[in-house]
């Protein structure tokens, strides 16, 4: 069944980035059967709209395309991120510190998001809820961090909490109704995580996680904007 959303306003859109990934995927799917949406965007690298965090050209020509829209932008989804690839691996030690992997995973895990921001928080309407939404992580903690590794998709996340709670001060002023979140979506099975996904850990289906985020944001007030939470919705140490 699909998850319903009672909080945003009727006959708004909403957009999913990185909407070709297990996660971003399911969220679309959850996002269209709510029927709370007259629209949804799903956006990514190999998708249409096309879009590349590290491209901030296409981001603009994502969100000049959303604000011709006739529906008021309520929400977003960003559920891009950047672990390892064919050639960077998270890090076990200082020795294994890169210049080239810390600048990939700053560039997709804080900076993308961070443009992404720039150019879609403008698009929120004046009044009424609406809400940004990027998917952080656990590890990003500083508080939390109790075991040292995994240095790039750390800190990077950790930069990302920052600016998350940066723009929801600047978004307070200019919709006081919106809302600024980080999100950690917990383990899910995704290419991102099946190489670390040890047996014990509570790992579910994108569809489950897309279900719970959904949940999240559906409860989410103003009140909340600027936090870092769980897929439960509960608040998360910085």
């Amino acid at each position: 069944m699909a998850e319903q959303l009672d909080s945003f306003p009727e006959g708004g859109s909403a957009l999913v980035l990185g909407a070709s990934g297990g996660i971003g995927r399911a969220v679309a799917h959850g996002l269209v059967g709510s029927g709370c949406f007259a629209r949804v965007f799903e956006a990514s690298r190999s998708g249409t709209p096309r879009v590349d965090l590290e491209d901030e050209e296409s981001i603009q020509a994502l969100a000049t395309e959303i604000s011709d829209s006739e529906f008021a932008l309520r929400l977003v989804l960003d559920a891009t991120g950047f672990l390892h690839d064919e050639r960077f691996r998270p890090e076990r030690s200082w020795r294994h510190l890169e210049t080239a992997h810390l600048e990939k995973s700053f560039c997709v895990n804080a900076i993308g998001p961070a443009l992404l921001m720039k150019h879609l928080l403008p698009l929120f309407p004046r009044r009424g809820k609406a809400v940004f939404a990027t998917l952080s992580a656990r590890v990003g903690s500083i508080g939390d961090n109790g075991y040292g590794g995994w240095y790039a998709y750390r800190a990077s996340k950790a930069a990302l909490n920052q600016l998350v709670r940066t723009a929801s001060i600047e978004l307070s002023r200019r919709c006081p109704d919106a809302i600024c979140v980080a999100v950690h979506p917990g383990t899910v099975e995704t290419p991102l995580t099946a190489p670390y996904s040890k047996q014990g850990l509570n790992v579910r289906s994108p569809e489950q996680a897309a279900t719970q985020l959904i949940s999240v944001l559906d409860g989410l007030s103003a009140a909340q904007s600027g936090t870092f939470l769980d897929y439960r919705g509960e608040v998360l140490p910085w």
